[in-house]
């Protein structure tokens, strides 16, 4: 395929730069300890300083995957898809998440909210970033609110980002995974004298799983 056309294809979505997938447990947030079927996309541009995957986010380092090919792999695994990046939000999900629905498969999405909502959803995880806030339309459909805490002024980025969260949202503080000694205390005291939010742990890095 020459490079314009491979263009096209990306832009609608038809192919996304692919980064890995992989079948593992789920390790943070409501769904902590189910097994899902993840799929990375490439391509972020949030810029957060702290984040575990940085080689996500270049999208030119990720191959153009056909989203049959994601969706054939993705449909041998259980039968939740949770797609992540990167920020999946930069490319146009609605082909690939039509794809996995119609095999019956339930559709998960984590991200930043940085870019407009596209794709149909049984789970949206919002994790917000300073850097780039979330588009208005993902706070309203948001099932779960999941706010990274790297030092005690996030306690009140989180609070005003809980704010905009339509009320059904299930509120979760996470530390960050290098400040986990020193921010984890401070988690516990505030979900404690605020029993709004509920802790989240990056469980599979203690488990030591993908």
């Amino acid at each position: 395929m020459l490079k314009k056309e491979l263009q096209i294809e990306v832009e609608k979505g038809i192919m996304l730069p692919l980064m890995e997938e992989f079948y593992t447990i789920q390790g943070e947030g409501f769904h902590t300890g189910t097994a899902a079927y993840f799929i990375r996309v490439g391509g972020c541009d949030v810029g957060c300083h702290w984040c575990d995957v940085k080689e996500s986010w270049n999208a030119d380092l990720h191959p153009p995957t056909s989203i049959d090919t994601i969706v054939n792999n993705a449909k041998q695994y259980g039968k939740t898809i949770v797609i992540t990046g990167g920020e999946p939000l930069m490319w146009n999900m609605s082909p690939l998440t039509q794809k996995l629905k119609d095999e019956g498969l339930r559709v998960h999405i984590e991200t930043s909210g940085a870019y407009p909502l596209s794709g149909t959803w049984d789970w949206i995880c919002l994790s917000p970033k300073k850097t780039k806030l979330p588009t208005p339309d993902v706070y309203l459909f948001a099932q779960e609110l999941k706010v990274i805490i790297h030092n005690k002024h996030d306690f009140i980025f989180a609070e005003e980002q809980a704010a905009k969260t339509n009320s059904d949202a299930i509120l979760f503080l996470q530390p960050e995974w290098s400040k986990r000694d020193e921010v984890t205390p401070l988690i516990v005291d505030y979900v404690m004298n605020n029993p709004k939010w509920r802790v989240s742990l990056q469980t599979h890095k203690y488990l030591n799983i993908p």
